[in-house]
């Protein structure tokens, strides 16, 4: 599985705005300069978002990007999927959609077992569990497994 750099840039720029909120509206050049995102970019993959309901934008002098919803709404896989689609998917299906005949019919069930996987970790973290630097213990456990971070 690939996170795609419009996926981690729009996840960076919601934490952006989730640590801010309360403080008014973001600017965009703002969010792309503290997160070092192209801001042409970051324009596309901010209106994605608004149009997924993740945030809201207000123009003029006292405008720019706030989360539509409160932070502990919001899952990485939210954010993800309003940008990217499907999170997981092979050949550009989602596995549900596939079949496999002969020798291959394991794999069907294996491509379903991560998806609901890495669904199972990107729809248990939220952008509030991110701004507060608090990762669920499921995922902490598994990002303190030494394993986890040698590339084999």
């Amino acid at each position: 599985m690939r996170i795609s750099a419009r996926a981690d840039y729009a996840v960076r720029a919601v934490l952006e705005l989730a640590v801010r909120q309360g403080n008014g509206p973001v600017k965009a050049e703002e969010i792309a300069a503290v997160q070092e995102i192209p801001h042409k970019f970051l324009e596309g993959i901010l209106g994605d978002l608004r149009r997924a309901g993740i945030v809201d934008s207000r123009r003029g002098g006292g405008g720019g990007y706030r989360l539509a919803r409160e932070a502990a709404s919001i899952t990485v896989a939210d954010v993800i999927r309003a940008v990217d689609g499907p999170i997981v998917s092979v050949r550009g299906e989602r596995p549900t959609g596939l079949s496999y005949s002969g020798t291959a019919q394991p794999l069907l069930p294996l491509w379903i077992a991560l998806r609901a996987n890495v669904r199972r970790i990107l729809e248990g973290v939220t952008l509030a569990d991110l701004a507060a630097d608090a990762l669920p213990e499921p995922v902490r456990a598994l990002a303190a497994e030494p394993a986890a971070w040698e590339n084999p």
